[in-house]
């Protein structure tokens, strides 16, 4: 059960999470070599996540390009699946090392791991913003929320179901996202609205410019990825932050906490495009991102029958889950509907990874 603390807040300075997510491939050694970059660039936190396949995706979602080639994003997923032992020792490494370790599940399972390690605190990745079983079951812990391809509407029935020490994290869930794009003014309309700790978790190629602007915008919270090198063909690699870059990062960040938001806005427009600076700045209104909105639905979580399910047959947790449809997979109802659909009867043969939607029922 979580202390009750917030182990994000380090006084006045921003809090930098250096996210290493699957970047490991499964290798220990690689995990703590990744702990200790991370540590030596300057970040406060390191997080990964715990990944189980078939909390995430159904098997007939589709292919990813990778470096390698196009994959089963599915596959893919079962290949990084760790045991427990893993986030065990990785924990262990980060602790030791002086840095908060946080990590993310995707799914009611790999949540219930994470409180039986006693982490301090758990991150919610963007797709899983609507999975409320999820958020049901960690909601006692302080909880780090990121909220890419997400609604004000969206947000809200998160918070609703969370403690008043949950932090947002404002985002974008492109790969990678443009920075012009960003809005980062949104950072101060969350805090408004919300009355959260807010920041950003930033999956833009830039080592300076999202980060910095975000610190001076007084950011609680600096998320972004960090890898050994781009072209280990890790799932994030390619917008992920090399170590010496990750390191520029962190400066910046120092140096934008200490400059404030004018001295800071004055430095980097002598360097970048001063249009683009504003760009970046935005309006502050909460919307989807250009380069996120196609993805809204397929993104976020939905209803997916998970075998073949017959004409008559009672819908249940054994043949329907909350799923990232993504590439192949039409959406099903949103989470909200599942207590509605659940003890329902399928009004005709359902395939084994297809949506559930009102005339399934």
């Amino acid at each position: 059960m979580s202390s009750g603390k917030q182990p994000y807040r380090n006084g006045k300075s921003v809090f930098i999470i250096a996210e290493i997510g699957t970047a490991h491939n499964g290798s220990t050694a690689k995990a703590q070599d990744l702990i200790h970059a991370a540590r030596d660039a300057g970040a406060d936190c390191v997080k990964f996540q715990y990944v189980i396949a078939d909390e995430i995706v159904h098997p007939k979602t589709g292919k990813v390009t990778l470096p390698g080639g196009n994959i089963s994003l599915y596959r893919r997923f079962q290949e990084l699946e760790q045991p427990p032992e893993f986030y065990h020792k990785i924990k262990e490494t980060a602790e030791i090392s002086g840095l908060t370790f946080l990590c993310s599940p995707f799914g009611t399972e790999s949540a219930q791991e994470l409180i039986r390690m006693e982490v301090a605190a758990i991150k919610i990745a963007s797709p899983e913003l609507n999975h409320y079983p999820l958020l049901n079951t960690v909601k006692d812990f302080p909880l780090i929320m990121s909220t890419g391809v997400s609604t004000l509407e969206d947000i809200a029935k998160a918070v609703s179901l969370t403690k008043d020490d949950s932090m947002l994290l404002h985002c974008i869930t492109a790969y990678p996202a443009p920075e012009k794009e960003y809005n980062l003014k949104v950072i101060q309309t969350l805090r408004s609205i919300f009355g959260r700790e807010t920041g950003v978790s930033d999956h833009s190629r830039d080592p300076v410019l999202i980060p910095a602007l975000a610190a001076a915008l007084k950011a609680s919270a600096i998320e972004k990825h960090i890898t050994l090198s781009a072209a280990d063909g890790g799932l994030d690699d390619p917008i992920a932050l090399e170590p010496n870059d990750f390191s520029l990062m962190c400066k910046s960040v120092r140096l934008a906490e200490a400059e404030g938001y004018n001295g800071t806005l004055e430095r980097l427009m002598r360097t970048y495009d001063p249009g683009l600076i504003v760009q970046i700045l935005g309006d502050g209104v909460k919307r989807l991102a250009t380069s996120e909105a196609a993805n809204y639905f397929t993104t976020n979580r939905s209803i997916i029958s998970i075998r073949t399910i017959a004409k008559g047959e009672e819908f249940t947790s054994e043949n329907v889950a909350l799923l990232r449809s993504e590439k192949n997979i039409t959406p099903g109802l949103p989470p909200d509907y599942l207590d509605i659909v659940l003890g329902h009867r399928a009004s005709r043969d359902i395939e084994n990874g297809r949506g559930i939607t009102r005339d399934s029922m």
